[in-house]
């Protein structure tokens, strides 16, 4: 299935557990689709969230609310059902926000262009934490519930560790060369996982974040996002419009799944059953793939077939010179900050 968007997206996420898709243009329109396997998927909101445009969008409260992000330093929730608006936080940020993610079902982290990280607690309807992560923009975020911390990479070339229990930046990185853009967690927690701008995966144990166990080339392009398929196997999406099964230990692109466009891939993400792949691209398209129809096909002709790239050696470690990053000039737009709202009345509605 196809949507065609019309403006370039930055963000989409699933309703956790209706068929809705909700996009975040580049315009600062906020899309929501309904989907089925058999019929074209229908939109059924478009509103115009900001001003400047919609990085990032996540739903919350169950799925009845959903948030958005800008560069014009806001936070909007609307009301999944109607459109409208419950509440906007002109002030979020001191900074253009770039990304959003959910921890619990009442809490939510935002990243913005300088690294600063805060994560809002709707029950208490207040800033709880905020952290000096990165010093550069926030370009992805994953929770690890189970140590209640917070990872994120950044354009800076490092990630970071923050510890929500304890209100403090646990653990950070040396510098990388090369812009980290991605991340997921796999190894049952073991490992991370960081795409980049010059396409290597590097490899950080748990625990020893210092500097990456691993580098694993096989990507020609930057590695834009990451999702888990589950502890061993992980789905890329890349600057030249290709979607990938990949390995972990052992390091393998396993095959390429699909080919969105010769655009770079924005996003990924699965449906609430995950029956579905979700793809956004530069050239204003979502797509939505049967993933099971993916890794069936993927099953009958990876036999035989070289990898791209395999490797499970520690020590392996890359010689060559990052290309110039063209991520910094799309992501650090500086929004003008509003008059503010406060934190709690924003809250108070959800």
């Amino acid at each position: 299935m196809e949507i065609n968007l019309g403006k370039l997206p930055f963000d989409l996420d699933f309703h956790p557990s209706s068929p809705l898709v909700a996009a975040a243009l580049i315009n600062g329109d906020l899309h929501l689709y309904r989907y089925a396997a058999d019929a074209q998927p229908e939109r059924l909101l478009a509103i115009r969230a900001h001003d400047e445009s919609c990085r990032a969008v996540r739903f919350v409260d169950s799925g009845r609310v959903i948030l958005t992000a800008s560069p014009d330093c806001s936070i909007l929730a609307t009301d999944v059902e109607t459109g409208t608006t419950i509440a906007r936080l002109e002030d979020a940020h001191g900074d253009a926000i770039n990304r959003l993610v959910n921890l619990t079902e009442t809490m939510v982290a935002s990243g913005d262009d300088e690294g600063c990280i805060k994560v809002w607690d709707t029950r208490q309807r207040v800033c709880c934490n905020s952290f000096q992560a990165n010093e550069d923009y926030i370009s992805d975020m994953t929770f690890a519930a189970d140590t209640t911390q917070l990872l994120a990479t950044s354009g800076d070339g490092s990630l970071s560790v923050c510890n929500l229990r304890k209100s403090k930046v646990q653990s950070r990185s040396e510098f990388s060369e090369d812009e980290l853009l991605s991340l997921v967690i796999v190894k049952n927690g073991r490992k991370v996982i960081c795409g980049t701008q010059t396409g290597a995966l590097l490899l950080y144990s748990w625990g020893h974040f210092k500097d990456c166990s691993d580098r694993f080339l096989g990507h020609p392009m930057s590695v834009d996002t990451l999702l888990k398929l589950d502890e061993d196997t992980i789905i890329s999406g890349s600057e030249d419009g290709v979607i990938r099964l990949v390995g972990i230990l052992p390091n393998r692109i396993i095959q390429p799944l699909a080919e969105h466009s010769e655009y770079p891939i924005e996003r990924l993400d699965f449906s609430h059953d995950r029956k579905f792949l979700a793809s956004i691209s530069h050239d204003q398209m979502m797509k939505l793939w049967d993933l099971q129809e993916l890794l069936d096909g993927n099953q009958m002709t990876q036999d035989g077939l070289p990898d791209e790239a395999d490797s499970d050696d520690d020590e392996m470690d890359v010689d060559f010179k990052p290309a110039e990053s063209s991520k910094k000039s799309k992501r650090k737009r500086q929004g003008k900050s509003r008059s503010s709202t406060s934190v709690s009345d924003f809250f108070a509605d959800l």
